[in-house]
């Protein structure tokens, strides 16, 4: 298998798994997840980008987020401060 099929799969993988939690986010209690779907949204992107290597694991995903805060988006920043995730 080539380099870039492994990857093209790895990076589905990653997507699905955040679109899972996603989900999964709205559909459960709060206290399953952290935050607000509108939190959760505007911190997707960052997940990807700073810590993509912690999914699924919300606890980590969140930990990684707030261990990156000055690398965050303006957006994820205020939603991580307002408590949005």
């Amino acid at each position: 298998m080539s380099a870039k099929i492994v990857a093209g799969r790895t990076s589905h993988r990653a997507a699905l798994a955040l679109a899972v939690l996603i989900t999964l986010g709205s559909a459960t209690s709060a206290f399953a997840y952290p935050g607000t779907a509108e939190g959760r949204r505007a911190c997707t992107p960052d997940v990807y980008r700073l810590c993509a290597g912690e999914i699924p694991n919300v606890g980590a995903i969140t930990a990684c987020l707030q261990r990156k805060k000055g690398s965050l988006s303006p957006a994820c920043r205020a939603a991580m401060e307002q408590g949005g995730y």
